[in-house]
């Protein structure tokens, strides 16, 4: 397992604890880091997509950057008392993906009060629903001119940061 995997677990934990207790939301969240250690983060939810033409972008994104990994993150509603927050860590490389969970503690008004720590077990990467964005995906020329217009209206509200090795 790439380190860059390793450290995205460890931030996405901090990330989403620093936004579900200090500011009440709980986004779904796609972080990709490539091999010079650029990391890029954004909302999943500003995308507004279908599923399939999300997973395309994704994979897109993916691909034009060179990652090495990738984490998706979002809230698991069970029922009313029971959410998690979760996300897995793709990594290119390994046959084995970081899957982080924790338990979301809501007050009577609805707004997140308690998380507990994340744990993180390895699962098969195959048993991860979106652990295919690594794999060659054929794109129209008018849908690779579309997915970098959207990627440079994006680039202003990404969170885009170096990792350093």
């Amino acid at each position: 397992m790439h380190l860059f995997a390793e450290n995205l677990a460890v931030e996405l934990s901090s990330y989403y604890r620093n936004l579900a207790l200090g500011h009440g939301v709980i986004p779904k969240v796609f972080t990709l880091v490539n091999g010079e250690g650029s990391q890029y983060l954004f909302f999943i939810d500003d995308l507004h997509m279908a599923q399939d033409e999300e997973n395309q972008f994704l994979a897109y994104i993916v691909q034009d950057h060179e990652a090495v990994c990738y984490a998706r993150g979002t809230l698991v509603i069970l029922d009313k008392s029971q959410q998690l927050i979760e996300f897995a860590v793709i990594d290119q490389e390994d046959l084995q993906a970081i899957v982080c969970s924790a338990q979301l503690t809501r007050d009577i008004e609805d707004k997140p009060v308690g998380l507990t720590e994340f744990e993180k077990i390895l699962a098969p990467k195959k048993t991860i629903f979106f652990s295919g964005l690594f794999d060659s995906i054929k794109l129209s020329e008018d849908r690779v001119e579309e997915f970098e217009v959207l990627w440079d209206e994006m680039k202003p509200k990404i969170l885009h940061r170096s990792m350093g090795l």
